[in-house]
């Protein structure tokens, strides 16, 4: 299946290498096409991990067995199969990752629990044994490359490889964060919403690197939605390799874990948006801010409820400025809210305030706002102090081709 490029793709960038992470990538052939589909990072000895996973009931092995291994702290592997999920496959599933861990264990010389691994693709086929040997076999032997072939090797739907970059001073240690993920459709957050790994020399312990990535991901990645389809095999990881030789970081209280933890979301931030701008079908990135609601997490349900409207999303595409959909998912939201506090807007034109359309009212530049690629929409619940921002993308017959032939 042929798939063009997103209109709204972003270049990969420039990105570092992180010392004491090499990244491998060879072909498995899970299925017939002739590209690598198994991404390997090899990290150093020490360095420290920490996910954040679906919270799907029928998830994969890879993510019943990773979330065991992320509570150990510790990792010395990465291994990403793309093409099979190996999700709802039972005992054969886990044999098969488990034969994977062991397989690189052995090579490494460290504990199977030390080698994470992530399979995306079609769900209900056991990953094969043999094909995973193999590729297992190939990628160990396999010439270090770039972030961006590692990038290319764990996509599917994808249209074009994501990453993002950033750093932070640590003291007078230069921290660098590298990160890649992958995901274009059965995008919606119950935490994460698609394979994403996060790599930083910088030394930060385990249990406060959870801390930080649960807390970022709660502001990136549960915001995106595409299509309000959680996945059986989502998930995020962060390691630490500990070799940018600062003390290392366990709380708030200690030098640079601000700064860190900045650079640490605006790599969530980046990662997450790059997704929704590879949405199945995408022709448009819509960012929706909610303000004025009763608390936080409040604003956030009703930022994702007016992002999964399949109403919304074909309105958008359509360049319809239709406001009362948006009052509509506001609605069924099940959150707070006063019909006569209510207002929306586009693009910064208000077209309703106080429950009430603006009797000056132009739709002109919000007609002209909406022709074009970037999309805003604000909501203003007049009830409180909390506050959300979301993005989703329109829903086009894009979606439908993709997703009708995803198989074939």
């Amino acid at each position: 299946m042929d798939i063009a490029p997103s209109p709204l793709a972003r270049p990969f960038p420039e990105m570092p290498p992180i010392d004491g992470a090499i990244l491998r990538v060879a072909r498995a052939h899970y299925k017939t096409w002739d590209r690598a589909d198994l991404t390997y990072a090899e990290l150093a000895p020490g360095t420290t991990v920490a996910g954040v996973f679906t919270t799907s009931a029928c998830a994969s092995s890879e993510v019943e067995l990773g979330r065991e291994q992320v509570k150990l702290g510790s990792a010395r592997a990465l291994i990403v199969n793309a093409g099979n999920s190996n999700a709802f496959t039972g005992f054969r599933g886990r044999e098969a990752v488990e034969q994977i861990m062991a397989q690189v264990a052995t090579a490494l010389g460290c504990e199977p629990s030390e080698v994470l691994v992530s399979s995306t693709g079609v769900i209900g086929v056991p990953l094969p044994k043999d094909k995973a040997r193999d590729g297992v076999a190939a990628v160990l032997e396999a010439q270090p490359c770039s972030w961006d072939e590692a990038a290319s090797a764990i996509g599917t739907t994808d249209t074009f490889t994501k990453g993002a970059h950033a750093a932070a001073m640590l003291g007078d240690k230069r921290a660098e964060l590298c990160g890649f993920i992958k995901g274009s459709g059965m995008i919606a957050p119950d935490m994460a919403t698609m394979l994403g790994y996060i790599f930083t020399d910088a030394a930060v312990e385990a249990a406060f690197l959870q801390e930080m990535l649960a807390k970022a991901n709660a502001q990136t990645f549960s915001c995106i939605t595409v299509d309000g389809d959680t996945s059986t095999s989502d998930t995020v990881l962060a390691f630490a390799t500990g070799k940018a030789g600062n003390p290392p970081i366990a709380s708030w209280d200690d030098a640079g874990a601000d700064a860190f933890y900045a650079a640490l979301l605006a790599v969530c931030r980046e990662l997450a948006q790059l997704v929704v701008r590879d949405g199945e079908g995408a022709q448009k990135f819509i960012e929706i801010a909610v303000t004025g609601a009763d608390n936080n997490a409040s604003a956030q349900r009703v930022g994702m409820s007016i992002a999964n409207s399949p109403l919304v999303k074909t309105a958008i595409a359509g360049g319809d400025a239709n406001w009362g959909r948006v009052v509509m998912a506001v609605g069924k939201a099940g959150e707070p809210a006063d019909r006569d506090k209510l207002s929306i807007g586009f693009g910064g034109v208000w077209a309703a305030r106080d429950g009430q359309p603006l009797a000056d009212y132009d739709e002109a530049p919000v007609a002209r706002h909406l022709e074009g690629q970037e999309i805003r929409i604000d909501v203003d619940l007049g009830i409180g102090d909390g506050r959300a921002t979301v993005w989703t993308c329109d829903l086009t017959h894009g979606y439908i081709s993709i997703n009708a032939d995803y198989r074939s």
